[in-house]
């Protein structure tokens, strides 16, 4: 039975000042809400809630202690979340206000792994922060929480040394911090279809990494994105599954979505559920356990479209 993690822990709220920046920090709240009104009492048989967020062990798999250092400057994680106002905060209000939360989703990350790798399929209604980087925040993200996941799997020896991991990121923005995070990581295979138009279109470095990078525009439309996934990704899961896949981790933003402020592109709603539909049907087919993370989504609509998808995912397995 496929898994939903979720804890009212991921929630970022510290008295309006989240609504600075046009992501919905309470969205995933708002995405349980939705699942519990459409599954009613149900839903208890996909729920997995962690029990803690990630701890400072668990950050150092992936970042530099000097990085960790750096979130206690106050102006240095408002540069990172891209909300100016933050620098006016003491530390440890943001700390435990906007990145406790984010440590909780980050551990989410790597519970929704390990319920994958039993029941083949869970997904974090948090996480995704697909900018942060070993050494630095940026974009909204302030740990690398695939990172940390795959990391940490090895770690505990839950999936092989030698064992492929597959990163497919459907966001509207590159995955620049995936991207750096397994910089030298031949185990990991990097998918990205994302708007080449925008941030952050300098990280010439991050782009060079990804395997298989299918740059979109703008201007394209829902048939010309279903296209480009429907033919690219199938050619590059089966060039990957030449040798064991261990585990995929599925980015799937919502921030594609037509009118959505900073993704800049014009995909329906119908659409984005296809594409979730698709991207995991196309990984359970091929008996990869997979996780699914949120990621960006800036408009009004995204915890909806988030949770449309996450409700066809559970039905098709009923």
């Amino acid at each position: 039975m496929h898994r939903v993690v979720y804890s009212r822990h991921y929630n970022i709220g510290f008295y309006g000042l989240e609504r600075l920046h046009p992501f919905d920090s309470r969205k995933y709240g708002r995405v349980w809400k939705q699942l519990r009104r459409h599954f009613g009492a149900a839903l208890r048989r996909y729920h997995v809630r962690p029990t803690r967020p990630a701890n400072r062990e668990e950050l150092l798999l992936v970042h530099t202690d000097a990085y960790l250092k750096q979130l206690r400057n106050s102006q240095y994680v408002a540069k990172a979340l891209e909300v100016p106002a933050v620098r006016y905060l003491p530390w440890w209000a943001i700390d435990l206000h906007i990145l406790r939360p984010m440590r909780w989703a980050t551990r989410g990350t790597l519970v929704a792994a390990q319920e994958a790798l039993e029941h083949g399929f869970a997904v974090n209604l948090s996480g995704g922060y697909h900018h942060a980087k070993p050494d630095r925040g940026e974009g909204f993200s302030i740990y690398a929480d695939a990172g940390i996941c795959v990391a940490s799997l090895r770690q505990q020896n839950l999936i092989s040394e030698t064992a492929r991991i597959v990163c497919i990121d459907t966001d509207a923005h590159l995955g620049n911090g995936v991207c750096h995070t397994f910089m030298h990581d031949d185990r990991v295979f990097l998918f990205d279809i994302f708007n080449c138009h925008i941030y952050p279109i300098f990280d010439v470095d991050a782009r060079k990494r990804v395997d298989c990078h299918v740059g979109v525009t703008s201007t394209c439309t829902d048939k010309e994105y279903m296209h480009d996934l429907e033919t690219w990704l199938p050619r590059f899961l089966d060039a990957v599954c030449n040798s064991p896949v261990g585990l995929a981790i599925y980015n799937a933003g919502t921030d594609v979505f037509a009118g959505d402020p900073l993704g800049g592109m014009n995909i329906s709603a119908a659409t984005i559920r296809d594409r979730d539909m698709f991207v995991v049907g196309e990984l359970r087919k091929r008996n990869i356990p997979t996780i699914m993370v949120l990621s960006g989504g800036y408009t009004k609509q995204s915890y909806q479209l988030v949770a449309d998808s996450v409700i066809g995912l559970l039905e098709r397995e009923t």
